[in-house]
């Protein structure tokens, strides 16, 4: 039976989608194509049909995962005019801590990707550039900068440190999660505390 480009296009997303999720949890090179077909409900042979390699998957994995973390960032943004409370507290909250799966891609496919090469890398640091835009272009007073071109290096430089503490704030929670749960819960309210008042 034909496929048809609707179908094609809902059955290319669900890979898109079963990658997504178990390159957060495993890495790159923690999973092979096999296993994301068949999260995907397909057969190994169908995957070609959809992209050209593992790589090429990956790296549209990462556009499309910082696509969707930048929506995130904007909504809740916008549903608190422009007060970032909300969004340092469900960033770091225990929820996002253990459920890696369907986190920000950064804390996961970042670290894993600087062992990469080629298009991942590159789909990484244009999504990593895209996220410290947007957050640059919200300004603690609840303005918005509305273009790149007018962000001042303070605007930079806030969205750097906070970028920064968020992601590495959960790498370092989870890797404590299990062995020191107390430790990952301080590290993640000491930085929600943290950032609340840098952004006063």
């Amino acid at each position: 039976m034909k496929v048809t480009k609707v179908q094609a296009a809902e059955n290319r997303q669900a890979i898109l989608d079963a990658a997504a999720r178990l390159f957060r949890v495993h890495g790159f090179g923690g999973v092979g194509v096999a296993e994301i077909t068949r999260a995907a409900g397909f057969t190994h042979g169908g995957f070609y049909r959809h992209f050209e390699s593992k790589e090429a998957l990956a790296a549209e994995v990462c556009t499309q995962s910082f696509a969707r973390s930048v929506a995130k960032l904007e909504t809740r943004f916008a549903a608190r005019d422009g007060d970032p409370s909300e969004y340092f507290h469900q960033y770091l909250s225990a929820e996002h801590v253990v459920d890696a799966s369907n986190g920000c891609p950064m804390p996961t496919l970042a670290c894993d990707g600087a062992r990469e090469h080629g298009l991942v890398p590159a789909a990484l640091a244009e999504g990593i550039g895209l996220y410290l835009q947007r957050l640059a272009q919200h300004r603690p007073d609840g303005s918005v900068v509305e273009s790149a071109g007018m962000l001042d290096d303070a605007d930079k430089a806030r969205a750097i440190v906070s970028l920064s503490a968020l992601v590495g704030g959960m790498v370092l929670a989870r890797a404590t999660h299990e062995a020191a749960p107390a430790l990952s819960d301080e590290i993640r309210e000491t930085l929600e505390r943290e950032l609340q008042s840098f952004w006063r």
